[in-house]
């Protein structure tokens, strides 16, 4: 078969062929009277076999070792290929991203676009001053896509920055909180702990619903972040997360003015002082955490956190019974 009738048939240009052949890929078999090349099919196969690697990202220098080395092994090379290929992958992902944010800032001009590489290149840059930088000025400069932002808080480590981040965040609106919310579903504990603190900084009912569910964290930092920011809104279901943070001691200060917030009406403060009073009975409350829960009761109002007190005074816990007896003194007092 002729190189013409080849090319025709397989798809490869004449002009790749005579390249094949100087790359000694394919040789023909023969030639005719007048000198034509003339391909076997042995030749036709071989070059289907080339065509067929190439389409795998191999070279043409390794498709030859390939066909021609008796010995060759091919899962090294195709493991190399698995390898740069997924890389190839993750740039042009990461191009793309870049280009979808660029265009999400609506840049009115090519300097607007050099501000947004710019601001981008920082939130990503090895310095913490440049990262803080770039998180303060993407509020009043080109502003930064909320992506961009949440990807950011997600990943800092440093406090400041980090700070300076969820500031942002929460100065472009609630636009990032289905964001944040995807970060809740992190494998990485660290990872839900900068999304709930961020979602804690954000305004609006959407942060609160995605809260909620943080609740149900298994990590005992990211409910309490959630459980604080709650019960300062006024959210009874943060109550039992609360309760169970000043039994453990952590943030407990904290917890129960969280608490006292939330007992603010006759029903809420009875439901709170109740669930208080039930830790207290519980079987297996050491005795520093039965003091803590004896304080809390103290910002409690109503007559169910008194009657609890008074009960308190005569524990047999002489710690627990005199601050019992101090918190009634505080409360009768005129």
């Amino acid at each position: 078969m002729l190189i013409g009738e080849v090319a025709r048939r397989s798809g490869v240009s004449a002009r790749m062929l005579r390249h094949y052949e100087s790359l000694g890929l394919v040789r023909p078999s023969g030639r005719t009277g007048s000198g034509y090349r003339e391909y076997s099919g042995e030749d036709i196969r071989r070059i289907f076999h080339i065509e067929s690697l190439r389409s795998l990202g191999l070279s043409l220098r390794e498709i030859g070792r390939a066909l021609d080395d008796p010995g060759f092994t091919p899962s090294a090379l195709v493991g190399d290929l698995v390898r740069q290929t997924r890389e190839r992958i993750a740039a042009e992902t990461d191009l793309l991203t870049r280009l979808r944010r660029i265009d999400a800032a609506e840049p009115a001009g090519w300097e607007d676009v050099l501000q947004v590489v710019a601001l981008l290149q920082a939130l990503g840059s090895k310095s913490a001053d440049a990262r803080n930088r770039a998180a303060l000025s993407s509020v009043d400069e080109i502003p930064v896509p909320v992506d961009a932002l949440v990807e950011a808080a997600l990943s800092e480590t440093e406090p400041n920055v980090a700070g300076a981040l969820r500031w942002a965040l929460a100065r472009s609106g609630d636009g990032g909180a289905a964001l944040l919310a995807q970060g809740l579903r992190s494998p990485d504990a660290a990872v839900r702990e900068r999304a709930v603190q961020s979602l804690v900084e954000l305004p609006g009912g959407e942060a609160a619903g995605h809260l909620r569910d943080a609740l149900a964290d298994p990590d005992v930092v990211v409910r309490g972040h959630a459980a604080l920011a709650l019960g300062s809104r006024g959210v009874a279901e943060a109550v039992p997360t609360l309760i169970d943070m000043i039994v453990e001691g952590r943030n407990d200060t904290d917890a129960a003015d969280a608490l006292s917030v939330l007992a603010s009406g006759p029903e809420s403060s009875d439901r709170i002082a109740t669930g208080l009073v039930d830790r207290l009975a519980r079987a297996g409350t050491g005795a520093p955490a039965r003091g803590r829960l004896t304080q809390a009761l103290a910002d409690v109002p109503g007559p169910t956190a008194s009657r609890a007190l008074a009960e308190l005074s005569q524990d047999e816990d002489r710690a627990v019974a005199l601050t019992a007896t101090y918190l009634l003194r505080l409360r009768d007092a005129p």
